[in-house]
């Protein structure tokens, strides 16, 4: 319902809302039973007092042409009949459980989803966030590159791209791949809106309901969340510090001829181990022997901050069974939502046909920001930078928790990535942790989700990347606080069942 208010009218505000309302109602424009804004709605709308729409409105009543309904609200009533038109008022809301599919309840993940709430407030510390520093993004670098789209009428990055991405970055992505090792072509190469896409399509055109996904347990829980939605059995292999335990892949292969593996070999997400080499060749080995695809998630690849680089599966794959997935996000900015694929090109035919029903395309804008700093050489000077700053944030927690932490906390020292990996003391659980914790306005991801079964409740991922260094020393020590009030009210109880069990006379 559309209303003009004309202030240099003479004519009254509330006879000019009268009037306009009258003739649409005469007119058949709002028929019986139309249920006009509230008065505060439409007051807001039109600029004007609340006490004019309700003269207005009062007006109306008095003509017959609109009445007040319990449950109804304002309604209009039928100007041939001094009766109201009748609406049932049927004011239960839909049966959200019938609606919804089966399928819908495995998105639940309302722990994290209240864990990244109360990280996203000002006044907490917050080492759940798997995002880069705000503060060491290359923003001078894109401001110029948004400077040139804007100065030269640049119009190409705001029309639609093809589904796999411009031409000219997908030649830069291979520049990219080429410098970690792997020789591909561009039409070997997809962009997807993030990383995570590209597991949300395998899901789709790998698996049918019923296939068997095996993966590192621990994994990235977004990945067995999309494995579990295509109707997949996902199967976990046990890690230590040298990787996904091989031998005992081997034994599920031989047993189960599962249809895919999912791995993050380098700064695995959420323990930060690294595949040692000998284990990557002999997993391509297994792939070739058992014809099992595997998909090769490597987000946090170019953040090494010491060590050599150990070959990439895809670089040791010759025969295409390797897909490889990459993101910008972690290393660049998150919003910009783009990642990329390097498969064989009947899997980027695939994956493009589905891509193409999910989003039409990734961004334009993103794709063109990305492609001029590649090519610009920025993206080569901004990851030595970060690197330097991640490592430094790094030893910062891992100091922090080495001056803090209770005796029996185990943690490690990944040599990249993003996460410190913690198992807790006796007596402490993530789940009571998790509210102590926030009672000192400290927020971490506990172990559970990254584990298919339920388990690991006595583990926490800890993010080092997004706080600075000042909040890192005190989160830390904070959240140790926490865990040592935890064993003590632990002890506090074993003391108090003993004295129960056996009372002292």
């Amino acid at each position: 319902m559309r209303i003009v208010i004309d202030k240099e009218n003479k004519t009254p505000v509330y006879v000019q809302i009268v009037e306009q309302i009258q003739r649409k109602i005469l007119a058949g424009e709002l028929l019986p039973g139309f249920r006009l804004p509230p008065e505060r709605k439409l007051a807001e709308s039109l600029g004007v007092n609340r006490t004019t729409v309700l003269n207005a409105y009062r007006e109306l009543k008095a003509e017959g042409l609109i009445g007040s309904h319990v449950g109804n609200g304002t309604i209009v009533l039928s100007y041939l009949k001094d009766e109201p038109y009748s609406i049932k008022n049927n004011s239960e809301e839909p049966a959200w459980n019938q609606i919804f599919s089966q399928r819908s309840s495995d998105y639940d993940s309302h722990i994290l989803k209240e864990l990244l709430t109360l990280a996203s407030r000002q006044d907490v510390i917050s080492f759940a966030t798997g995002m880069a520093s705000p503060e060491n993004g290359p923003l001078e670098a894109l401001r110029g590159i948004e400077n040139e789209l804007v100065e030269k009428g640049n119009y190409k990055a705001l029309l639609h791209s093809p589904t796999e991405g411009f031409a000219s970055l997908r030649e830069a992505v291979a520049s990219l791949m080429y410098k970690r090792g792997v020789y591909c072509q561009s039409d070997e190469i997809m962009l997807l809106s993030g990383s995570q896409q590209g597991i949300d399509l395998a899901a789709r055109i790998i698996l049918d309901p019923g296939d068997i996904v095996v993966v590192e347990e621990p994994s990235f829980f977004p990945a067995l969340q999309a494995f579990k939605l295509a109707g997949a059995r996902v199967m976990g292999i046990s890690m230590d510090e040298k990787g996904m335990k091989i031998d005992l892949l081997e034994q599920l292969l031989q047993r189960y001829r599962p249809k895919l593996i999912y791995t993050i070999p380098t700064f695995h997400n959420p323990t930060g181990t690294e595949m040692e080499l000998e284990r990557r060749t002999r997993l391509i080995e297994l792939a070739y022997k058992y014809k099992v695809l595997i998909i090769e998630d490597d987000a946090y690849g170019d953040l090494r901050y010491e060590g050599h680089p150990l070959p990439l599966l895809k670089s040791l794959d010759n025969d295409g069974y390797v897909i490889y997935l990459s993101t910008f996000s972690k290393n660049v900015y998150a919003g910009l939502r783009l990642g990329w694929l390097v498969a064989h090109k009947k899997v980027v035919k695939k994956f493009a046909a589905a891509k193409q029903v999910m989003d039409l395309h990734s961004s334009s804008l993103s794709q063109w920001i990305i492609e001029r700093f590649i090519t610009s050489g920025g993206l080569d000077l901004h990851i030595p930078r970060l690197c330097k700053d991640y490592r430094l944030k790094r030893d910062a927690m891992y100091d922090a928790l080495s001056k803090n932490a209770p005796a029996d906390l185990i943690w490690n020292r990944p040599r990249g990535g993003y996460y410190i990996w913690c198992k807790l003391p006796s007596g402490v659980s993530a789940s009571k942790l998790i509210p102590k914790a926030a009672e000192r306005k400290v927020v971490f991801v506990p172990g559970t989700p990254f584990y298919i079964t339920g388990q690991g409740d006595d583990y926490i991922r800890l993010n080092f990347t997004f706080a600075a260094i000042k909040d890192i020393t005190e989160g830390v020590q904070r959240l140790c606080e926490a865990m040592k009030e935890l064993m003590n009210d632990h002890e506090s109880h074993d003391v108090y069942l003993t004295l129960e069990i056996n009372p002292i006379v």
